[in-house]
């Protein structure tokens, strides 16, 4: 009962509220039940997971690290239950801001996961896909690009090509493929992927533009960028459409049009464009925000380049 009120709070939209909810209620449950009881377990682990809704991956992360030894000693290390709790605690530990230790915790999931559901199980293909992503963030672009490039015929066999776990390592595959310094085979694989996500998504699904976006980036980065400037000018008015003048998917748009108008060679008009987005962006996000901020640089950067071509 105590349970599905909290859920109830939280899947309004109050997370704290749920948080708080189960917290003020965890030492009556551990005097009646004790700190052992299953009960007990179960209203931690609500804890720490709406701890992690509410915005603290920090908090979460350590509700879940106290938590996995008591679940350890009551149910086995290699309990369902307590695989739930360590992969938890990964993803807390990594949105926390330590992919390393994240990684560290799903290559210790994983052959778990695996003795108990079998290597092709979508349990164990998504520990293995969090396990690629996070080798990537804790700085080896390499090896999460060669771990998705080995998960994606398996994913494709056993979920299906045009499943949405699919389709997301194949974008994983081509965003660490550009990342490991190959950006070019990245645009080309982002090229295959974008008709694709059309079909499977359509045209103005927000996966959609995100791969159309990403299409943009990786022609640029392999060095056409007048080819990037011209797609995200075709973008653009479509984010705007789909997502809102002031959504941050149309802010970082425009920041990415003004960028590749700039390095194919009008620093002028990247000037111009990044002086209309300011206001935008900082009634938006706030002055202060590291992307405002962001932008100020690049404006300055755009304007003093557009300076020097006309010699003042």
């Amino acid at each position: 009962m105590l349970d599905q009120r909290a859920r109830a709070r939280g899947d309004r939209g109050d997370a704290a509220g749920a948080r708080d909810l189960l917290a003020r209620a965890l030492p009556l449950v551990a005097r009646a039940f004790g700190e052992n009881d299953p009960n007990t377990l179960s209203i931690r682990h609500n804890i720490a997971y709406w701890t992690g809704t509410a915005g603290d991956a920090a908090g979460a992360r350590d509700e879940y690290a106290a938590l996995l030894p008591l679940q350890e000693e009551v149910t086995g290390a290699e309990d369902p239950v307590t695989n739930n709790v360590r992969h938890s605690l990964a993803r807390a530990t990594g949105d926390a801001g330590d992919p390393a230790g994240a990684r560290a915790h799903l290559a210790a999931i994983l052959p778990v996961q695996e003795r108990r559901s079998g290597a092709e199980h979508p349990d164990t293909l998504t520990i293995r896909q969090e396990l690629a992503y996070w080798t990537g963030q804790a700085g080896d672009p390499a090896s999460a690009r060669d771990q998705f490039a080995a998960l994606l015929p398996v994913a494709a066999r056993v979920l299906g090509p045009h499943a949405k776990q699919t389709l997301e390592v194949r974008n994983s595959l081509a965003y660490w493929t550009g990342q490991a310094g190959d950006a070019a085979s990245a645009r080309d694989q982002l090229k295959e992927l974008l008709p694709v996500r059309e079909r499977v998504s359509g045209a103005d699904n927000p996966e959609t533009l995100t791969t159309r976006n990403n299409v943009a980036y990786w022609t640029g980065a392999a060095g056409d960028a007048s080819g990037a400037r011209d797609q995200f000018a075709a973008l653009l008015p479509v984010i705007e459409r789909v997502c809102g003048s002031a959504h941050p998917n149309t802010l970082a748009a425009r920041r990415n049009l003004a960028r590749w108008t700039g390095v194919a060679g009008d620093p002028a008009a990247a000037r111009d464009q990044l002086a209309a987005l300011l206001p935008v962006q900082s009634r938006v996000r706030g002055s202060q925000h590291p992307d405002t901020v962001a932008i100020q640089d690049e404006l300055a950067a755009w304007a003093g380049a557009a300076d020097r071509r006309t010699g003042r």
